[in-house]
């Protein structure tokens, strides 16, 4: 249950507030949305947390990069998910001969029965509401490009026309981090517009037990709807009216200006980063942090919601330098030391 008993008056709302007045919905929306949750555990195992995050970054109305070795459910996971959203989902796998046209839909020109002959627009994978992203990297970037303008403004244009694409629409991009052979490094505008990129790790022995003996038998476990398309919709409407308590609200935008190496006051951040995060990013963390405590039933986000998103959040929206690589550094050590930080400068 949501914590809607009571409105603190740091967090900016009043007694009359249009979401107290909503307080059953969103409590019946939560539970469905743990429903969810469970129903994708019980066929994804040992993945816990890529499955929450990625379900967060659907709350959030956002896109997802899940990064992974071969094997590990990438794209069950989104096939799952998908199916128990109520999502019409799709799916593209992203080879270097994949062309924009594939994606997005091309229009043919077709003869009528009086003889005249006119253009139709066939529509691409693009038009669903989950497209799975197969191997994106693997495409070229003239490919990956084609699904910019879809992912920020969801809408395509082919031939000089705009066409709308389904409402909600997701991508959920995997990537293969091990064989770099043949791939096309993502360009940063498209990384930023994947409001998170969660990384899936080797289960542990007992979850990959239960996987190999539950995926081996004669009965497997089949995906099935838990909300409708409209459910998920108005959760999304819930997460963003959820109130950010300014103290939360100024870690974000401290954390993210202290991980550029223009505004930031730190030695580390200023010698080992070439880039650090836009104002998209503080946008997707605060969507995120939202959308998880929601998830959790909690009324409005903690800094424990920025710690545990900060990296997922932010991490692919870095840029090392050279030095900084070669002596071993990575993103997400260097947002941790940076968060570490600011939360002692706000405590």
């Amino acid at each position: 249950m949501t914590n809607t008993q009571h409105f603190p008056e740091e967090f900016g709302m009043s007694r009359e507030s249009s979401l107290e007045q909503d307080a059953a919905r969103l409590d019946a929306c939560v539970a469905r949305l743990g429903e969810a949750r469970d129903m994708i555990a019980s066929i994804i195992f040992g993945q816990d947390e890529a499955v929450d995050q990625t379900l967060i970054g659907i709350l959030a109305g956002g896109h997802v990069l899940m990064v992974g070795a071969p094997g590990l459910g990438k794209s069950l996971m989104a096939h799952t998910l998908g199916k128990a959203l109520g999502l019409l989902d799709k799916r593209v796998q992203f080879t270097p001969d994949l062309m924009p046209a594939d994606i997005l839909g091309s229009e043919v020109l077709e003869e009528g029965p009086d003889g005249k002959r006119a253009f139709r627009f066939i529509r691409g994978p693009v038009f669903c509401q989950l497209l799975l992203a197969d191997e994106i990297n693997r495409a070229s970037p003239r490919t990956q490009s084609a699904l910019l303008q879809a992912m920020q403004e969801r809408e395509v244009s082919v031939a000089g026309y705009s066409h709308a694409l389904p409402l909600p629409f997701h991508v959920l991009a995997t990537q293969n981090p091990l064989e770099q052979e043949g791939t096309y490094p993502l360009p940063e505008a498209q990384l930023d517009r994947f409001l998170l990129e969660v990384r899936l790790a080797y289960p542990d022995q007992d979850a990959e037990r239960q996987i190999v003996a539950q995926t081996t038998g004669r009965h497997l476990n089949r995906p099935r709807q838990i909300l409708h398309t409209d459910e998920l919709i108005e959760a999304q409407d819930f997460v963003r009216r959820l109130p950010m308590p300014d103290r939360v609200l100024d870690t974000i935008i401290a954390l993210c200006r202290a991980c550029r190496p223009e505004s930031t006051s730190f030695d580390d951040i200023k010698s080992n980063v070439a880039w650090g995060p836009g104002t998209r990013a503080a946008q997707s963390l605060s969507l995120a942090c939202r959308a998880r405590a929601m998830l959790q039933g909690r009324f409005a986000p903690s800094l424990d919601d920025v710690s545990a998103l900060a990296i997922p959040v932010l991490r692919h929206r870095f840029g090392l330098t050279y030095g900084a690589r070669a002596d071993g550094y990575s993103a997400a050590s260097l947002i941790t030391n940076v968060l570490s930080r600011i939360r002692d400068q706000h405590a």
